[in-house]
C-alpha cells in the first residue's frame, strides 16, 4: 500500500513530502528502492531528519508480535516492525524484558539496531546491538541473512548505521529474564555537578541501571544539581500484597494526551525554571528500596501522548553529545556555557558510558553523555550549539546521529572518522546508491 504523507522528526521540525510504502512480506528489492532515494521508519522517534526523505520513498513494516518466537536461553526472533511497547506488553508477563530500552518504549527493533540506542545500563550492558546476535537485511542487492560471527563487517556496518545499508525485517537477539513487572529505585539529590559525578564514579558499577535529571539553568555553586535515579529489576521477594500475588502484572498505557495543537513560548526560562525548582525540591535527599512499576522508571514521557506537542508549533531539538572518561572539566564548561546562555531544557539527563563496540557509526564510549531538549525558537539556540559543537570535538567527543537535526558535515566527518569504512561497505549491499534520507544528504555520509 502506498500513500503519500508530510513526514517529521519526533521534534517536529523539518517537514517534507514522502512517498509511504508498507512491506508485505518481503517484496523484490527492485520493487522497494527507487530513486531519488530509499530509507526504513519505524514509528518516527528519531528526533531530526534521519528516517525521512523528501520527494523519495520510506519503507514502514507492521508492528506486531504474533509471529515472534522465543527460542530457549531467551533469543527472542522477531520482525523489524515490531516495537519495544508490543515486546514488553508479550513477554514481560512471561519474565523476560529486552535487553536494552531508551528513553521511550514506542522504537522498534529495525530501528532499535539502525540508531544502536542506549539506555539506563549502557555503563554495564553496552548497546542494543551488543545483544543482537543476527538479523535479516533487505538491500538493494537482495535480502541477506546477516549474523555478527559471520558477517562481522555488514554487521558493525548497519548497527548504528541509520538504515543506510538496508531495512532489518528481523532479528534474533538476547531478552534478559525477570521475577516481576517492577523496580526496585534508589533516588537521591545532589547539590552540584562535582557530587553528582563523583557519586556516579564510585557506585553506579553497583546499579544496573543509573541516569540523572539535571537543572540546566542553575548556575554557580548550584552549577549541576540534580537528581539520581538508579535501580535493579525487583525480585518477587521485594513486592508486597497486591504486587507479589501477580508480580508479572504488566500495564503499561497513557494516562494522558497532549492536545493536538499548543502555542509556542509555553517553554520558556521562567516556566522551566519553575519547573526545574519544583522538581529538584521534591526529590528526597535519599530514598532507597522504592518500588515502581517498569513504565515508570523507564518511560515516563510515554505515559503523556503525543508529548512532544507541547513544544508548540515551532517544535523542538535534541541535543545529544559524548565526552570521553578523563573529560570532565569539558563537560563542566559545556555545562556552565549552557547555564549562562539561559536557553531553556525542560529535559536534560546525563548518564555514564561503558566500553563502545565496533560499530562504525555507534554512538557510545566510555565517558559521559547529556542529552537536552531545547525548544525551537530562541534566537540564541543556533549559536549556541555551533559553539558546544566545536567544545564537544576539542574534547574528542561526538553528537549522537539519532538525535541530530542541524550539525554540519564537516562537523559530523570530523567526529565519526570511520565514515569512509561505512561508505565501502555501503557501496557493495547499494551500489547504485538507492539507500539515502535528509540525515545522509545533508551530512554526506556514504
Amino acid at each position: 500500500m502506498e500513500r503519500t504523507e508530510l513526514l517529521k522528526g519526533w521534534g517536529r521540525t523539518q517537514p517534507v513530502v514522502s512517498e509511504v510504502v508498507e512491506l508485505d512480506g518481503t517484496p523484490a528489492a527492485a520493487d522497494v528502492f527507487v530513486r531519488p532515494g530509499t530509507i526504513a521508519r519505524g514509528l518516527g522517534r528519531a528526533y531530526g531528519d534521519a528516517a525521512q526523505i523528501g520527494g523519495g520513498r520510506v519503507v514502514t513494516q507492521p508492528d506486531e508480535v504474533a509471529s515472534s518466537s522465543l527460542e530457549e536461553g531467551g533469543v527472542l526472533h522477531a520482525g523489524g516492525g515490531a516495537s519495544l511497547d508490543s515486546i514488553l506488553s508479550a513477554y514481560v508477563p512471561k519474565g523476560w524484558f529486552v535487553p536494552v530500552t531508551p528513553g521511550t518504549r514506542y522504537v522498534t527493533v529495525g530501528g532499535a539496531i539502525a540508531a544502536d540506542i542506549h539506555g539506563k545500563n549502557h555503563h554495564v550492558e553496552g548497546t542494543f546491538s551488543n545483544h543482537v546476535a543476527g538479523f535479516e537485511l533487505l538491500t538493494p542487492t537482495g535480502e541477506r541473512r546477516v549474523s555478527r560471527d559471520d558477517d562481522p563487517e555488514l554487521f558493525w556496518a548497519t548497527a548504528g548505521g541509520m538504515g543506510l545499508t538496508g531495512i532489518i525485517t528481523s532479528a534474533r537477539f538476547q531478552m534478559i529474564p525477570v521475577e516481576s513487572a517492577y523496580m526496585k529505585v534508589e533516588t537521591r539529590r545532589l547539590d552540584d555537578l562535582d557530587s553528582l559525578m563523583a557519586t556516579m564514579v564510585g557506585s553506579d558499577h553497583k546499579f544496573r541501571y543509573s541516569v540523572a535529571w539535571i537543572d540546566c539553568l542553575a548556575r554557580g555553586r548550584y552549577m549541576g544539581r540534580s537528581v539520581l535515579t538508579r535501580g535493579d529489576h525487583a525480585q518477587v521477594g521485594d513486592l508486597k500484597g497486591a504486587m507479589a500475588d501477580d508480580p508479572l502484572n504488566y500495564q503499561a498505557k497513557p494516562i494522558a494526551s497532549a492536545p493536538p495543537w499548543l502555542p509556542g513560548g509555553l517553554l520558556n526560562n521562567a516556566s522551566v525554571r519553575l519547573f526545574n525548582e519544583m522538581w529538584f525540591r521534591k526529590a528526597p535527599r535519599l530514598r532507597e528500596g522504592e518500588i515502581q512499576r517498569i513504565p515508570t522508571f523507564f518511560h515516563p514521557l510515554d505515559g503523556v501522548g503525543g508529548w512532544n506537542r507541547i513544544y508548540g508549533p515551532r517544535g523542538f531539538l535534541q541535543y545529544q553529545f559524548v565526552v570521553p572518561d578523563g573529560q570532565e572539566e569539558a563537560m563542566r564548561r559545556i555545562l556552565e556555557k549552557i547555564a549562562s546562555a539561559q536557553v531553556p531544557s525542560f529535559l536534560a539527563v546525563l548518564k555514564r558510558f561503558g566500553a563502545a563496540n565496533p560499530g562504525l557509526l555507534s554512538f557510545p564510549r566510555p565517558g559521559w553523555t547529556l542529552a537536552l531538549d531545547i525548544p525551537v525558537g530562541s534566537p540564541r539556540l543556533f549559536g549556541l550549539l555551533e559553539s558546544l559543537d566545536k567544545q564537544v570535538l576539542e574534547a574528542s567527543g561526538r553528537l549522537y546521529l539519532a538525535k541530530d537535526s542541524r550539525a554540519k558535515a564537516e562537523t559530523i566527518a570530523a567526529m565519526y572518522p570511520r565514515l569512509g569504512e561505512l561508505a565501502a561497505v555501503k557501496a557493495k549491499v547499494d551500489p547504485e546508491g538507492l539507500i539515502k534520507s535528509d540525515l545522509s544528504r545533508r551530512l554526506g555520509i556514504a
